[in-house]
């Protein structure tokens, strides 16, 4: 399993195409900075197959002052998760 990271918000920019394309059925991803944008329930159509392995970083949400708005089927994880989620995949792949 490969988490990818992606930090741009699908809104903006189209780099979570290639980073969708990039992945396998068991892979997850990650979205922090900006990418917490497609958190939320007016963007989280962008990332549709991907229940149960969709995340969105707390502090990055907070930061944005988007806590508490994202979809039901995004797991938001603090850092600790962030690390969690690291340790548990065979590396890491961030998308910029």
């Amino acid at each position: 399993m490969l988490l990818h990271i992606l930090n741009r918000s699908p809104a903006a920019s189209r780099v979570y195409q290639q980073a969708l394309a990039a992945m396998g059925p068991e892979d997850r991803l990650l979205l922090i900075e900006d990418g917490v944008q497609g958190a939320l329930p007016q963007l989280v159509r962008y990332f549709d197959g991907l229940q149960g392995r969709l995340f969105a970083l707390r502090e990055d949400l907070a930061a944005r002052g988007l806590e508490g708005r994202c979809e039901a089927s995004v797991q938001v994880v603090d850092v600790d998760g962030f690390v969690d989620l690291t340790e548990e995949a065979e590396r890491t792949v961030s998308w910029y």
